[in-house]
């Protein structure tokens, strides 16, 4: 995989992919978000082992945060909400180690995971910090939190808790994995309005097009290491793990669920906000297990309302 080679400590604009502000303007407006839409500036950060990774700076002056993203997803999961909180949080969107443009590498275990999430904060001089994740960035934003509360002034996580119901992200797992390659963007959206026909299909074609990347021979293929065969039970391990662990956290902690998640039950995340010293529970309406892209408003409002109120 081909890396910037410009200075880790100097901002640039992400030029490789222009940035698609009337589709993201044109998305969030029906959203009800409203919001500067102009790129995120990128940095890339060097980190252990040699590994690079990307981060999407989205600037401001307001309390830092660091946004984690979902297992095949990217940083770009991120572009609504951010649009909606910019103005008032610095926020930092990191494409995890083997995602997006960061680096492959032969460790993605949930340790090292919350290591690259703790030298991102290093390299940027975020002392302290608001985490927030979303299925896997919400166990390696737990692990971090656990592993260096100094660090963390709140954690949020979002539609992933110990009595996750792993069956019920098959769906999206077998359209994922069983995509080796396709001729175009637009096969791929064509396939997932198929699997998921009530889906916008603006917002499907924003995600796809930030998740695929071409390749020499012409076809299409996910930004991700496809190499290796992901560990769901390290994953889902650590996860139960976390039950027994979380009750000397005392910083303020969010749950959020996807109402109409199909993989986080309801009473498995309200126990799990219930096991924090300081912990919330907060169910978002009309989403799924992708909270941040079905319902960004809601996650907005849930989100600032937590950090003005509890923190």
């Amino acid at each position: 995989m081909k890396h910037d080679t410009r200075a880790t400590d100097r901002i640039v604009p992400d030029v490789r992919d222009p940035w698609r502000a009337d589709e993201l303007r044109s998305i969030t407006r029906r959203l009800g978000i409203h919001g500067d839409v102009s790129a995120p500036y990128t940095r890339w950060l060097d980190v252990a082992e040699g590994v690079r990774l990307r981060a999407l700076d989205w600037g401001g002056d307001g309390p830092p945060v660091l946004l984690l993203h979902g297992g095949a997803l990217t940083a770009q999961t991120w572009d609504y909400v951010c649009v909606g909180l910019r103005s008032e949080f610095r926020l930092i969107a990191l494409d995890m180690r083997g995602h997006g443009e960061s680096s492959w590498s032969v460790d993605y275990s949930i340790g090292r995971l919350a290591v690259d999430a703790a030298q991102t904060a290093a390299a940027l001089g975020m002392e302290r910090l608001h985490v927030v994740g979303m299925s896997l960035g919400g166990v390696a934003a737990a692990e971090l939190a656990l592993t260096r509360a100094e660090l963390v002034k709140s954690l949020v996580m979002v539609d992933v808790a110990p009595g996750v119901e792993f069956e019920g992200t098959a769906r999206m797992r077998g359209f994922i994995n069983g995509m080796i390659s396709a001729p175009s963007v637009e096969a791929v959206i064509d396939e997932a309005m198929r699997t998921s026909p009530r889906n916008d299909r603006e917002r499907v074609a924003y995600r796809m097009t930030a998740l695929l990347r071409q390749r020499t021979d012409g076809e299409w293929g996910w930004r991700r290491d496809s190499r290796r065969v992901v560990d769901y039970p390290h994953i889902l391990s650590h996860i139960e793990g976390l039950a027994d662990r979380v009750g000397a956290f005392g910083a303020p902690f969010l749950m959020v669920r996807g109402g109409r998640s199909r993989s986080m039950p309801a009473p498995a995340a309200v126990a799990f906000a219930g096991r924090f010293c300081n912990g919330r529970f907060v169910e978002i309406s009309d989403a799924g297990h992708n909270v941040q892209e079905d319902n960004p408003a809601g996650l907005i409002k849930a989100l600032r309302t937590f950090w003005n109120t509890a923190c």
